[in-house]
C-alpha cells in the first residue's frame, strides 16, 4: 500500500495485529492514521450496506483502534459538533462516498430561508404572527366533541396562517396556525366515512397536513405547499379512536411547537353509549422573552425539552377558571390526543377512576377500572367515566411536573 493510498479496513487490523505480535521492543504497538485516512473510515462507517456490516465494521474498529470514534468525529469535514453537522452537511447538499445524496433534514433557519431580515432564527415570529397582539383577546377553547356530519362525507378547506393567540391574561404567543387558532379545529367522523381536505398556505413558512387517521401516501397528500399554494386528499378513516393532525414539513418539532396541531376524532361505526364528551389536546409551550408584548416559540428550547407551559386545549389552567359542568348519573368520555412534541400525558381524574378506557380502537379492548394512563406524544385515547358522585374533580396531567404547568382542569358534577 502507498503512503497516499486510502487504506482498506482489513489492511488496518492486518497491519496493528502483526505489530502486537511482535513483541520484541516490549513497547506499546499503535497506528497513527492522518486526516485523509480518517476520513476514508468515516465514509466507510457512515454508508454501510446494511446495519450488520455497520455493526461489524464499527467493533473491527473500537476494538483494533481505541479511541477512534471520537477521532472520526472530529475530522469529520464540516463537523464542529454532532447535532449541527446533519443539517450542515443537508444544507449544502451533500453526498455519501457513494455519491447517494443524503436525507435533507432541515432546521429552523433552512425553512424559513425565504424571509430573510424579517425572521428571527429559529422562533415563529414571522410574518403576521406578531401583529396585532394588543388587539387579540383570550377565548376558552370549547371542549365539546362536535356533532358528526349529516352525510357520510365531509368537505374541509383550512388555511394555514401566522397569527398572534392570546393564550391567558398576561401572554400572546405569535402562533403559527390550522384556521386562526390554536389547537387547530375539532374534526369529527365516523369509521368508513370521507374526508375530503385541502390546506391553502397563506404564511411566508412551507406548510403540510399529516392526519394520523389516514392510510394514504404521504409522498403525495403530507407534502409540503409554499405560500399561495394548496393540497387536496380524501381519505377514509379505518379504525376508530382520537388521532392526531399536524403539519409534517422539517423541522417538524418546529412546527408542532409552534402551534400547527389539533385533533381527529373518528367514531366506530355503530355509536357508542351516550355520553357528554369532551376533546382535550395537550401541549407543550417553549416559549421566548416577550418582544413588543409576544412571545414567539423558540427552537432552541423545543430542543431542551423544558417547556414553560404544559395545556390542555393551549391555554394554561383555562378549565380551572371555566370548568367542565356536568349532571350526576351523566357518563363522562374524553377523547385526549397528546399533540406533544415531546412529552407524554399521564391522564388522571382525582377522586374517580375510569371504569372503561379503550386501549385499542373503540370498542374493542376495553380495560376496567384505570386511575391513571399515559398517552405518548403523537398518540391518543378514549377515557370514559360514570359521574355518579357529585363534586369538583380536577382532571390533570399527573406527571406534576407538567401538570402544574397548565395541563390541569375542573370537572364539575352537580
Amino acid at each position: 500500500m502507498s503512503p497516499t493510498e486510502s487504506p482498506r479496513l482489513s489492511d488496518l487490523v492486518e497491519d496493528l495485529e502483526a505489530k502486537r505480535e511482535d513483541a520484541s521492543s516490549g513497547e506499546r504497538q499503535i497506528l497513527v492514521l492522518g486526516a485523509p485516512q480518517l476520513e476514508r473510515l468515516n465514509g466507510m462507517l457512515e454508508t454501510p450496506s446494511n446495519r450488520r456490516v455497520f455493526l461489524a465494521r464499527a467493533s473491527t474498529l473500537s476494538l483494533a483502534i481505541p479511541g477512534l470514534g471520537a477521532a472520526l468525529a472530529a475530522c469529520s469535514p464540516g463537523k464542529s459538533g454532532g447535532r449541527d453537522s446533519a443539517t450542515a452537511r443537508a444544507a449544502q447538499g451533500a453526498t455519501t462516498s457513494t455519491g447517494v445524496p443524503r436525507t435533507h433534514n432541515s432546521d429552523s433557519r433552512l425553512d424559513s430561508a425565504v424571509l430573510e431580515h424579517e425572521h428571527r432564527p429559529a422562533t415563529s415570529a414571522t410574518g403576521t404572527a406578531t401583529q396585532g397582539a394588543q388587539d387579540a383577546t383570550f377565548r376558552r377553547y370549547a371542549p365539546e366533541l362536535p356533532p358528526l356530519p349529516g352525510s357520510g362525507k365531509q368537505q374541509l378547506h383550512w388555511h394555514s396562517r401566522e397569527t398572534p393567540v392570546r393564550i391567558s391574561d398576561d401572554t400572546v404567543v405569535a402562533a403559527w396556525t390550522f384556521e386562526g387558532d390554536i389547537p387547530g379545529p375539532i374534526v369529527h367522523t365516523r369509521v368508513g366515512d370521507t374526508v375530503e381536505f385541502t390546506l391553502t398556505n397563506d404564511a411566508n413558512i412551507p406548510h403540510s397536513m399529516d392526519f394520523h387517521a389516514a392510510q394514504i401516501n404521504p409522498k403525495e397528500a403530507f407534502r409540503s405547499v409554499a405560500k399561495g399554494q394548496s393540497v387536496s386528499f380524501a381519505f377514509k378513516p379505518k379504525y376508530a379512536g382520537a388521532f392526531m393532525y399536524h403539519c409534517g414539513t422539517a423541522p417538524v418539532l418546529m412546527h408542532i411547537g409552534s402551534g400547527m396541531f389539533g385533533a381527529i376524532i373518528v367514531s366506530p361505526a355503530s355509536p357508542l353509549p351516550p355520553a357528554k364528551e369532551f376533546v382535550l389536546v395537550q401541549s407543550e409551550f417553549y416559549l421566548e422573552e416577550p418582544q413588543n408584548g409576544v412571545r414567539a416559540f423558540d427552537y432552541s428550547k423545543m430542543l431542551s425539552t423544558l417547556p414553560d407551559f404544559v395545556t390542555f386545549n393551549c391555554r394554561p389552567n383555562q378549565y380551572l377558571k371555566e370548568p367542565i359542568h356536568v349532571k350526576v348519573g351523566d357518563r363522562v368520555r374524553f377523547w385526549l390526543v397528546n399533540a406533544g412534541p415531546t412529552h407524554p400525558c399521564n391522564f388522571h381524574v382525582v377522586g374517580e377512576q375510569f371504569d372503561t378506557m379503550y386501549l385499542g380502537a373503540p370498542p374493542a379492548t376495553p380495560i376496567r377500572g384505570v386511575q391513571t394512563w399515559d398517552v405518548p406524544p403523537g398518540g391518543g385515547m378514549c377515557f370514559e367515566l360514570l359521574c355518579d358522585v357529585a363534586g369538583e374533580f380536577p382532571f390533570v396531567n399527573h406527571g406534576f411536573g407538567h401538570g402544574q404547568k397548565g395541563a390541569i382542569g375542573l370537572l364539575v358534577v352537580s
